[in-house]
């Protein structure tokens, strides 16, 4: 297509101008045009970078779409720095380095745009610019869509960015752009990307689907408003805050997302109003980290594809949900770790497979006025520190109404239970709960089941129609060292107050099943194995084979091994009617940490479970904080409840020595000790106990109980790794992974591992994963700033992806 002519329509009145003039290029036109004058451009291709610079009208004539190409081979093709009006024209860029369109300075009007180019932008907007832009179209496989930065603004509206090879969107330097009803797909970055101080977003109606990475992602104390939009078909994310962001999002849908819906972190505060998320790979709600915060107001989130829950909150995060739907879904709250809370008012939580709501690691979930139900367990308070309140609630039709173990302290009011299963509440493994004025109606099993004389106080509750039972207690529960009863009354008896052998309902039979197939016995049932199904045993072959895999570690192999043949053969003599010499399991494990220590415990109790020598060979472990307590007589209580969770298994206790200080004093540790070496004389065959800890300490440790040395059958010493060893930690690391060492990345590791200091701080294994770690972390950091990085690139790690050293 040759170039054609410009029309220039003159505004001016000055009588020595021209009211038209023609002009052969359009640079030429520009520099004869005045402010207000129309420039009307012919059809044609015009190899021109054009700088507009005063406040014209730039038309591309009316015909077919497409007519008026503006194509200089390098360079930008329309630079705007006026508040001029441009219209109907196709850009094409050729130059990667700069912008197709940019906006400089003014509020320009641009409109019906087509803009098709191999830029670093198809439209960017900086400093003083304010546009508005409308129906303009953006196909950029090469860079960004459009991008705001430098403190620019302006409103775009009806845009479509059809193609992009990094964000769709990008807002960074203190832009703030608004978005109308634009559309933004098939982006090989974010769909919309908003980042550094001060830069902010507005979008109404706008929608964003078929992106390669996160639909929205907003970080570093960036913000963002998005209203009536819907974001869908991502990769990654559908939305993502990272680093003091805040989003506000009202009326949206995220949906069809493999990974997380919304993903927030280190500090983010997201505001969500009338929103649905739904079918999303991972989380719905997934909230991290200490000061971040979700606010959810009359939302629906549902459909959760994966196997996981549908709002999680953890690291010290805080989650508001209000008046709320969640249904559908694996689990639909999960609560843990210490600092991070859930407050939950006038919701739903419907057809949830397995946890309505879980709170563990120390975390606070207070739910009030809502209503579970279709749950597989209503709300689990799982260990010591996690607690809250459920104030009047209601949990219809699950497996176990409330769940209490592990020291776990509840505040539970009002709270009706309708219709369970399994029990109503049920209270086990040193739990505890305050329960006032609950109701349990229509239990297939108990009403209220208060396990191994767990301390739980139950105040004016009430039972009625349970198939069971109303109210069971454990042998011990009318001595005062179990529950408080206080004026509860059932339909089957007159009203209860503290638990006794005449006004305790009567014992249940002896042979009973477990919590997952109908409510356990406290009689014959332990804690561990009352809530969890007993594990699959594997063949000893193949655990074995597990421990041979390990790195390193040669004459701890060597020990396991030695054991186990004693112990098979000693079985294998019993058979024949022989006499077998007597094993002792009971073991010390010596060495630095990260030596694979509480590994090798956990296959040595599966090893003896598949040989027939323990139940279950699960693993309990523990140190000085779960044995010693605060005063006296608490610490034979703790270390008891520790021995009896690790039954049909092993009692790992790490660092053991601490439990003997070498200045003691009137420390509680020797109680825990000497209640130890009666519980493994007792029960000699029921746990294996495997004390651990640094060599020159375990020595001293052995030294202290006179009992002590004499229960332990050996000494199995674990060496540090050498060099060689941890470098082969990191590839089976990279392995797992997915990623690969590049050309000179073992010898590195090599020549780092031998550098690296072996002081106390040395962690072995644990250190080759850390370093592992960091090394993504570098080749991240790398590889993000490259815009389509191939596989190799995505995969290799390089030498100078290394940590520096110590």
């Amino acid at each position: 297509m040759a170039q054609g002519t410009v029309q220039v329509t003159h505004t001016g009145t000055s009588r020595w101008r021209r009211r038209t003039g023609e002009y052969a290029s359009l640079t030429a036109a520009l520099e004869a045009a005045a402010d207000g004058d129309i420039l009307t451009v012919a059809p044609g291709t015009y190899r021109e970078n054009l700088v507009v610079d005063r406040a014209v009208t730039l038309l591309g004539q009316e015909g077919s779409a497409g007519s008026v190409r503006i194509a200089p081979p390098e360079g930008v093709p329309l630079a705007v720095r006026a508040s001029a009006q441009v219209q109907g024209l196709h850009i094409e860029g050729q130059d990667a380095a700069v912008p197709a369109v940019l906006v400089e300075d003014g509020t320009p009007e641009l409109t019906g745009l087509r803009i098709v180019t191999r830029s670093a932008a198809g439209i960017e907007v900086r400093a003083g610019g304010r546009p508005t832009v409308r129906a303009c179209t953006v196909d950029n496989p090469a860079g960004v869509g459009i991008a705001v930065v430098d403190g620019g603004g302006g409103i775009f509206e009806e845009c479509e960015v059809i193609a992009a090879g990094q964000s769709g969107v990008a807002v960074r330097g203190g832009g703030r752009p608004r978005l109308d009803r634009c559309r933004v797909h098939h982006a090989a970055g974010a769909g919309l990307s908003v980042t550094g101080d001060h830069s902010s977003l507005e979008a109404l109606g706008c929608e964003v689907y078929e992106i390669n990475g996160s639909g929205v992602q907003i970080a570093s104390r960036a913000a963002a408003v998005l209203t009536d939009c819907a974001v869908h078909r991502v990769t990654g994310n559908g939305v993502t805050l990272d680093t003091d962001a805040v989003l506000t999002l009202a009326d949206c849908r995220v949906h069809d997302v493999p990974e997380n819906a919304v993903d927030l972190r280190s500090r983010s505060v997201l505001t969500l109003t009338r929103s649905e998320v739904a079918r999303f790979g991972r989380n719905g709600l997934s909230v991290w980290d200490p000061g971040t915060r979700v606010d959810a107001h009359r939302c629906e989130i549902h459909d959760g594809t994966g196997d996981y829950p549908a709002v999680w909150v953890s690291d010290g995060a805080t989650a508001v949900l209000e008046g709320c739907r969640v249904h559908d879904v694996p689990d639909a709250l999960c609560v843990l770790d210490r600092g991070s809370r859930a407050d939950v008012v006038d919701s739903d939580l419907s057809q949830v497979r397995n946890i309505a709501v879980s709170v563990s690691g120390g975390a606070t979930a207070e739910l009030d006025d809502c209503r579970i139900s279709g749950a597989g367990r209503g709300a689990w308070f799982r260990d010591h520190g996690s607690g809250g309140t459920l104030a009047n609630c209601t949990i219809d039709t699950a497996q176990t109404g409330v769940i209490v173990t592990k020291g776990a302290d509840p505040l539970i009011e009002r709270t009706t239970v309708t219709s369970p299963t399994e029990a109503g509440f049920y209270v086990s493994a040193g739990g505890r709960g305050t329960f006032q004025g609950c109701r349990v109606t229509g239990s297939e099993g108990y009403g209220f089941h208060i396990i191994d004389g767990c301390r739980s106080t139950l105040r004016k509750c009430r039972t009625e129609r349970c198939a069971r039972g109303g109210f069971e207690f454990a042998q011990g529960g009318a001595d005062g060292e179990g529950a408080v009863v206080e004026e509860c009354s059932s339909d089957e008896s007159t009203q209860l107050g503290s638990p006794s052998p005449a006004t305790a309902p009567p014992a249940p039979a002896t042979q009973t099943v477990g919590l997952l197939g109908g409510v356990p016995s406290p009689r014959s049932t332990t804690p561990e194995a009352a809530l969890e199904p007993a594990p699959e045993t594997r063949p000893a072959d193949t655990v074995l084979a597990d421990l041979d895999a390990l790195v390193g570690l040669a004459s701890v192999k060597r020990e396991v091994r030695a054991l186990t043949d004693m112990i098979e053969v000693g079985r294998r003599r019993r058979e024949a009617g022989l006499k077998a010499a007597s094993v002792r399991r009971h073991l010390v494990f010596t060495g630095s940490p990260g030596t694979g220590k509480t590994t090798v415990a956990r296959l040595y109790g599966e090893i003896l479970a598949a040989l027939g020598v323990l139940d279950r060979g699960h693993l309990v472990e523990v140190s000085r904080v779960d044995l010693v307590g605060e005063h006296i007589g608490s610490t034979a209580i703790r270390t008891q409840e520790a021995f009896d969770r690790a039954r049909g298994g092993v009692l790992f206790i790490d660092e053991a020595y601490a439990l003997s200080p070498e200045d003691s004093g009137r420390d509680f540790g020797r109680e825990a000790i000497d209640t130890l070496v009666k519980l493994m004389e007792d029960h000699r065959e029921a746990v294996v106990v495997i004390v651990a800890g640094y060599t020159a300490e375990m020595e001293r440790f052995l030294s202290v109980n006179p009992g002590v040395a004499s229960r332990f059958s050996r000494t199995i010493t674990f060496s540090d790794y050498d060099p060689d060893e941890l470098l082969r930690i990191v590839e089976q690391q990279a392995d797992e992974h997915e990623y690969r060492l590049g050309p000179g990345t073992g010898e590195a590791l090599l020549k780092y591992f031998t550098a690296l200091p072996k002081g106390p701080a040395f962690g072995n294994g644990r250190t080759a994963r850390q370093t592992f770690e960091a090394m993504v972390e570098r080749h991240a950091g790398r590889v993000a700033q490259l815009s389509a990085p191939s596989t190799e690139e995505l995969t290799l790690l390089y030498p100078e992806d290394l940590p520096v050293l110590p």
